[in-house]
């Protein structure tokens, strides 16, 4: 109830100042910017500047994850994590620890800003039809619904910038020894538009579509049911002033993506296979060395499952999860409180301003 009323407060006073903002800026005859548009730009910054953050963070292991996934099984080059960096580091060098991270960053960013943008205005949404559909105003989102929020904001971000995932990906997959170069991401694009056509650029799109369900939607309920469970729970030392602090959503961010990567997983390498299908000259991880080895082939999805478990076993499917785990709780963790962060500093920034 104490933490109520102090919400109730803050909502109060920031109403006041608000009304009271927008009559001083009408008696000078300047048009009071709309709160609601604020409120859009403050998340689409924080959201695009989390992702931006957590995924350079995390690169060499993210460039590792892929290879990984799609190499040659009759041809290892990376075998094991420790192992893998450091052949990236005596074969590429620095630079290759980061290669693709420019593309993974210009897909990153408007992605992370749609996806966030899109969970705040689908739980609203959401959460509005419940109230209507209960009769209780004050209801708040189950789980499932965030859940469902989740999912919504992950297929529309994902859909928005699947091209530039699909040609990251191969990006990321170059090696120096590659029978053929892609230059960046825009060589990319126009190169698979020109030799695999349009709809080359959405190879893999509909495992990713199933998959980021159960991951983006996992990722929000757990992070959003955890905070809450917490800031009513009041453990000692965890809360502070009705606030979590920076190291207990750091802890609800690397759960959420925990729980969130290993379910939806195994769609993953389904998918950053699918992607490299058609791929003329493809580089040498995906192909093998020499002439005897063949590149990736699927008809689609469910062929792809099957080949994949029927040539290299079930474990194919998690093939590069060792990686993926150490990086995605650091990654989604910094996500989540670098979003939340940037949105306080860009809150008193516009106040101020004002």
């Amino acid at each position: 109830m104490a933490s109520e009323d102090v919400k109730a407060s803050e909502s109060a006073v920031t109403t006041i100042v608000n009304l009271a903002e927008e009559a001083k800026l009408a008696r000078e005859g300047v048009k009071a910017p709309s709160l609601a548009i604020l409120s859009i730009c403050k998340s689409l910054v924080a959201g695009g500047v989390a992702g931006g953050v957590s995924r350079t963070a995390v690169a060499p292991l993210e460039r590792l994850k892929i290879l990984l996934q799609v190499q040659n099984p009759h041809n290892i080059k990376y075998n094991g994590t420790i192992q893998g960096l450091k052949y990236i580091w005596r074969t590429e060098g620095f630079h290759g620890l980061f290669k693709g991270n420019g593309t993974n960053c210009a897909r990153i960013v408007p992605n992370s800003a749609v996806k966030f943008f899109s969970y705040e205005q689908a739980s609203k949404g959401i959460l509005y039809l419940y109230q209507q559909q209960t009769g209780n105003e004050d209801a708040q989102l189950t789980p499932l619904l965030r859940l469902g929020a989740g999912a919504c904001a992950g297929i529309i971000a994902m859909s928005a910038t699947y091209p530039m995932d699909m040609v990251r990906g191969r990006l990321t997959v170059q090696t120096e020894k590659s029978p053929y170069q892609y230059r960046g991401m825009f060589h990319a694009l126009s190169t698979v538009l020109r030799q695999e056509g349009p709809r080359a650029l959405y190879k893999g799109w509909l495992p990713s579509v199933i998959g980021v369900i159960p991951y983006v939607g996992l990722n929000f309920s757990v992070y959003e049911s955890l905070k809450d469970w917490l800031v009513k729970a009041r453990p000692s030392g965890l809360v502070e002033d009705s606030e979590l602090n920076v190291t207990t959503r750091l802890a609800c961010g690397a759960a959420a993506g925990t729980v969130g990567q290993t379910v939806a997983y195994p769609l993953d390498v389904i998918r950053r296979r699918m992607q490299m299908v058609g791929w003329k000259g493809a580089a040498s991880i995906v192909t093998g060395d020499g002439r005897s080895k063949a590149p990736l082939e699927y008809t689609g999805m469910i062929d792809a499952f099957r080949k994949t478990v029927r040539h290299e076993g079930f474990g194919a499917l998690y093939k590069g999860l060792v990686p993926n785990s150490v990086k995605v709780v650091p990654s989604i963790a910094i996500a989540f409180v670098t979003y939340e962060m940037v949105k306080d500093i860009l809150g008193v920034q516009i106040r101020i301003s004002d």
